[in-house]
């Protein structure tokens, strides 16, 4: 393992990048093919297959739901007296694009990410760091295992990064954010609470923000304030607000 290591830090074609991704996570990569496809917006992307491009947005899917029950299990043993409502939000606020945008400026993504210059501009531009930042949750998990993962989210990044008793203070009211910003734009919102999918619990709240009939974000949670919450935060998403 240790001749491995030494032959990807030293002697293989992929040296510097290797040192590049081990001063930025703390350990050597096993499969660099993954972190390669972390740092891979869809705009610079290649159809592989069936219409699928080899970028990142697999990975971020994964990630989402790893960096979730990584914050989620932090949160609980942290605040073992508060309800669920407060810790979905705590929850939410942490792994929020505007968190994940400024963590992954932080870390220095900008060196690391591949996009096609012409989007960036884009409101897709606004979550293009947060983005890449759960892809590569996803692989890492992928390379190395929950429990490393969640070491690494934990160690490195949470207690490093995240200030969690400043942001349970801080308000982030995107569904505010949101209607404030439709009536600079004359434009008609809405908060349509929709029927869940077939298998899915049917105490779960399903919320979809509307924009002019269009709908730019859908959240889902047990608690309908919550699921508008992160509808409105997925809409502002969408916007580049």
């Amino acid at each position: 393992m240790q001749v491995l290591k030494f032959y990807k830090l030293y002697l293989s074609p992929d040296r510097n990048y290797v040192k590049l991704l081990k001063n930025l996570l703390g350990f050597v990569p096993g499969n660099l093919m993954l972190y390669r496809l972390a740092f891979r917006h869809k705009s610079v992307a290649q159809v592989v297959k069936k219409g699928i491009k080899n970028s990142n947005e697999r990975l971020e899917f994964l990630g989402d739901a790893v960096l979730g029950s990584v914050v989620a299990d932090v949160l609980f043993k942290m605040y073992p007296y508060e309800d669920e409502g407060f810790l979905t939000e705590l929850r939410s606020k942490m792994v929020s694009r505007l968190n994940l945008n400024a963590l992954g400026r932080k870390l220095g993504f900008e060196q690391l990410v591949e996009f096609d210059t012409r989007v960036i501009n884009t409101s897709r531009q606004s979550s293009l760091l947060g983005d890449a930042f759960e892809a590569l949750v996803g692989a890492i998990y992928l390379d190395k295992g929950y429990d490393f993962t969640k070491n690494f989210l934990v160690n490195r990044i949470i207690k490093s990064h995240i200030d969690i008793h400043t942001l349970e203070k801080t308000e982030t009211n995107f569904k505010s954010k949101l209607i404030e910003w439709c009536q600079r734009h004359g434009k008609d919102v809405t908060f349509e609470l929709t029927t869940n999918q077939q298998g899915e619990n049917s105490k779960l709240f399903t919320v979809q923000a509307n924009i002019d009939g269009e709908v730019l974000g859908s959240g889902k949670e047990f608690n309908k304030k919550t699921a508008e919450k992160l509808a409105a935060e997925k809409a502002c998403e969408a916007l580049g607000i």
